[in-house]
């Protein structure tokens, strides 16, 4: 999920990729025709196909979502889950995410019992603060076109657009649950930092422990890392860390290595290999903070935080705590296709720990296996009493600093 992991691209021809992929010479049977001849024969099949579309089929269809259709299922064939093909609306909502940025207007949404798009958070600072939206309210119209729970994802990509533009929202509001009221709301969008970061700060048998939970590895979490870091440990005085990566998913490469580079002194992250037995190394500088650690992790840590708890626990840097992890150990790429910025993101490689463990579909087994009576919405300090990974790694880290 490299995501994050993700920016030096090429632009790629796909259908040529795949008929190169597809239709490789001398597979099953001896073959003379050039992949030039197959890349016509694949591009004649497709038009062919079309025509018989066109002249029998009884309902109207959109051609655009043909052609979509037909560039997904060239990668669903690949059998890869994160191997895709995106949609240019698709496209620019992954690098979005990847990015940790966007313009909108800082709300976090979702589908209400009711079936109606429900406020459940608002950012501090947002469009949406200043123009006093609040949790509970119901976004009903995005530029007077109506939008429910079923329809969620594409009010999400009306409401977003272009900085300093603005959108017309409806909102529903029903505080005393007997009068709701429509309100109308016009905002000005601007870009949005999406906090991947939670720090806390607690008193653990005398001495103070810093926590910082990392959601995910995304191209602003190094500079929102660094910055929740630098307080704990200059302003707090922290005397030991807990990083959390439960619930992790990954992200992009990039802000793995330079968040784990922190703390290490010199020597290997990770080690990634691609189809023709090329390795690339990828190495700490030396440059150490040496705070004691202990890193919490679950079976749903994967790709980017598997590289991360991986390299620490091989180095000898920190105690891994939790359950095995997820097991993604492989590596993708994102490429742009055409001018109506569409594009792909492919599996490039497989990535080792520094000792050379595989961990796709393997993962990164704990220091100490530690069960969790929690679901993965209540597991970290606000419920630090119930739970019991969280206070294995305060007892692991005591141990460190007494």
């Amino acid at each position: 999920m490299n995501e994050k992991n993700k920016k030096n691209i090429k632009f790629i021809i796909v259908i040529i990729i795949v008929a190169l992929v597809s239709f490789n010479t001398g597979l099953f049977v001896k073959s003379n025709v050039s992949n030039k001849s197959k890349d016509k024969e694949f591009l004649g099949k497709y038009n062919d196909l079309k025509e018989i579309i066109d002249q029998n089929f009884l309902f109207d269809y959109d051609k655009k979502s043909l052609n979509d259709g037909a560039y997904k299922g060239m990668f669903q064939a690949l059998n890869d889950p994160y191997t895709e093909y995106y949609t240019p609306e698709e496209f620019n909502a992954l690098l979005e995410e990847t990015s940790g940025e966007f313009a909108g207007i800082g709300v976090v949404v979702s589908a209400s019992d009711e079936g109606m798009i429900k406020v459940i958070n608002v950012m501090k600072d947002s469009p949406a603060e200043k123009a006093k939206i609040i949790p509970g309210d119901y976004i009903i119209k995005v530029e007077g076109e109506e939008f429910d729970a079923n329809s969620m994802e594409d009010a999400i990509s009306k409401i977003k657009g272009e900085e300093n533009t603005k959108v017309k929202l409806t909102i529903l509001r029903n505080e005393n649950k007997k009068n709701p009221k429509e309100i109308e709301k016009e905002l000005e969008r601007k870009i949005i930092e999406v906090d991947t970061v939670q720090k806390e700060s607690f008193d653990y048998k005398g001495k103070k422990i810093g926590y910082l939970k990392l959601t995910e590895f995304d191209e602003i979490s190094p500079k929102q890392f660094f910055k929740n870091l630098d307080e704990l440990e200059n302003e707090e005085k922290i005397d030991g860390l807990i990083i959390d990566l439960r619930n992790n998913p990954g992200g992009m490469l990039s802000a793995c290595l330079e968040i784990a580079d922190r703390f290490l002194d010199k020597g290997i992250i990770v080690t990634t290999k691609d189809k023709n037995g090329k390795e690339i190394v990828e190495k700490s500088d030396g440059n150490i903070d040496k705070i004691p650690l202990t890193i919490l992790v679950n079976e749903n840590s994967a790709s980017a935080s598997e590289i991360f708890s991986g390299a620490l626990k091989d180095r000898n840097r920190a105690k891994i705590i939790g359950r095995t992890t997820y097991g993604k150990g492989i590596v993708q790429q994102i490429f742009p296709v055409s001018e109506e910025n569409d594009g792909v993101k492919i599996t490039v490689s497989e990535y080792f720990t520094p000792s050379g463990k595989k961990i796709h579909e393997k993962g990164v087994k704990p220091d100490y296996e530690v069960e969790s009576k929690l679901n993965e919405t209540e597991v970290g300090v606000e419920n630090i009493d119930k739970d019991d990974q969280l206070k294995k790694a305060m007892e692991v880290l005591f141990e460190k600093i007494k």
